[in-house]
């Protein structure tokens, strides 16, 4: 059965467990509407956009890069799994405004993410990516809480295999 309201389906993935639950609600989305579906990680430079790019800049990029590879090869694992394609993408620059960016450039009708739920102090110093994705698109946004509990049994780095 495909969808009119969903057509093309953005699933924005760090990379981290944290957002297992997002991808697979993307996917289950995609699978039940038709939709054409995308991956998007972001690497970060507002962290180190202004450092000249020095030896161990080049090779936190680096790794960067390979965290993000790692994690749309995870979503496309997953959606081939069911059938599905996805087009993964790589873009650099501040994770929301590029997940933005991305959507409102490539007639995105919906953007899944997901979240820790952090509120209070913990999210005012970290500041949220689906909270400023939220905030400032245009597109709808479903924002999908992380399985906290599952979280807390995995061993520390564990959460950064599964998704």
């Amino acid at each position: 059965m495909a969808s009119k309201l969903f057509r093309q389906i953005l699933i924005a993935t760090d990379g981290s467990g944290y957002t297992k639950r997002a991808v697979d609600y993307g996917i289950d989305l995609a699978g039940n509407t038709g939709a054409k579906l995308y991956a998007i990680y972001v690497i970060d430079t507002g962290a180190y956009g202004s450092i000249p790019l020095s030896q161990p800049m080049e090779y936190a990029y680096s790794l960067l890069r390979q965290e993000g590879d790692a994690a749309i090869e995870y979503v496309k694992d997953r959606a081939e799994a069911e059938g599905l394609e996805v087009e993964g993408i790589i873009a650099e620059g501040h994770p929301a405004d590029e997940i933005i960016k991305y959507a409102e450039n490539n007639s995105i009708d919906l953007i899944v993410m997901g979240t820790l739920g952090k509120s209070g102090l913990d999210r005012f110093l970290l500041g949220s990516v689906a909270d400023k994705v939220v905030r400032n698109s245009k597109i709808p946004v479903i924002v999908v809480p992380a399985n906290v509990e599952a979280m807390s049994k995995m061993s520390p780095g564990e959460d950064k295999k599964a998704g």
